[in-house]
């Protein structure tokens, strides 16, 4: 009677074990993880002051990539002009300013750092030149890819989705492209593109 009973219950044992799911040691792969960055920011929270400042567009890091961020600029509307100059300085104090409480949220950064400042083309430099107060090459790559994009999708590009970009020394300025590759990837170097023929006029 004993041995009924022990075979009994090593058989219900053993269908118990058959019908639960077994382990194994090849990894399946179920998909990438879905993304909880949004990369999209909203109104909410705008202040007055800022609603009344001049609209701007600047790329900030989402994601690993390069997201075209809407902002107001302080800058009074009569002071704005079309100076391509003033508007890559109204552009690259955006760039340096950290992300306000709602684009954190939303996950952007920026790797933007000062000390930083942009001004115009020397003498000898091709039209629409802009020099920054370092390397463009000294940059990171991120934060160099954040100018180029910025600068070039405004009105101080020079055209064609690209900006003519210098720095402080003697090195002639380089004709950088923003591209939908550099924005997927801004950690990479930015594409160039021949400069212009140097303008003896440019002061």
């Amino acid at each position: 009677m004993r041995r009924r009973v022990f075979v009994l219950a090593a058989a219900l044992t053993a269908l118990v074990t058959g019908c639960g799911i077994r382990t194994t040691s090849v990894p399946v792969d179920a998909g990438a993880a879905p993304s909880r960055v949004p990369c999209s920011v909203t109104e909410d929270g705008t202040t007055e002051a800022a609603a009344q400042g001049v609209p701007v567009r600047v790329f900030l890091v989402c994601g690993s990539q390069l997201e075209a961020v809407d902002r107001r600029s302080p800058l009074p509307e009569e002071k704005a002009g079309g100076d391509p100059v003033r508007t890559a300085g109204r552009l690259l104090a955006q760039l340096l300013a950290e992300p306000s409480e709602s684009e954190r949220q939303a996950g952007f950064t920026t790797e933007v750092r000062g000390p930083l400042t942009v001004g115009g083309g020397r003498r000898g430099d091709p039209a629409a030149t802009l020099r920054l107060s370092r390397q463009p090459e000294d940059l990171a790559p991120t934060a160099l890819s954040q100018l180029v994009c910025t600068f070039a999708e405004s009105s101080a590009g020079a055209g064609g989705h690209t900006v003519l970009l210098g720095g402080p020394g003697a090195y002639a300025p380089k004709r950088y492209r923003c591209t939908t590759e550099l924005r997927e990837r801004p950690d990479s170097t930015p594409p160039t593109a021949p400069p212009p023929s140097p303008s003896p006029t440019t002061p």
